[in-house]
């Protein structure tokens, strides 16, 4: 459904032309986690920005709200202009419950994201990226993003996606 796309396209884009939050005029009818990434032509990452849990009661204002953020606040990266836009596609992933993990060989890092935690550090890394190819990887990264050691304990949960992309032009 790349309905969610152009939801995400469209908020930023007005939030880029008019510095206003797109008005919704109608509802998906359910609530999720989602995170809305922007990736040049060549592929690069330009802004990637979202929840685990919904903040909002809607996806459809979740997908607004990050798709304006992953634009315009993802701090790698400087704000996106209006005519930048044209030229980037945008993705989203709407995530599932997260589950507990027991143990590493519960993961797959194709299938499933990661969420780790020691104490009030956290780290998410959306599942299938490109040059993550093992689950060492992918917990090695993730550990960066969240400032936790390699030796450092760590509680992980795990999560699939249901991911939306826009078709490459």
């Amino acid at each position: 459904m790349t309905d969610y796309c152009r939801l995400a396209r469209k908020a930023l884009h007005t939030y880029l032309s008019t510095s206003e939050t797109l008005e919704l005029d109608q509802r998906s009818g359910a609530a999720a986690g989602c995170f809305v990434s922007l990736h040049t032509r060549e592929g690069d990452l330009r802004g990637c920005i979202g929840t685990i849990q919904p903040r909002y009661f809607d996806l459809f204002d979740e997908i607004v709200e990050n798709a304006i953020a992953a634009g315009t606040r993802d701090p790698r990266f400087p704000p996106v202009t209006v005519e930048e836009l044209a030229t980037l596609k945008l993705d989203v992933s709407v995530l599932k419950q997260p589950e507990p993990v027991n143990d590493t060989s519960e993961l797959d890092p194709q299938r499933y994201g990661v969420i780790i935690r020691n104490g009030r550090r956290r780290g998410v890394l959306l599942p299938n990226l490109d040059g993550i190819n093992s689950v060492d990887e992918q917990l090695a990264i993730t550990r960066r993003k969240a400032g936790i050691g390699e030796t450092e304990p760590i509680e992980i949960n795990r999560f699939e996606v249901e991911k939306f992309a826009e078709p490459v032009s």
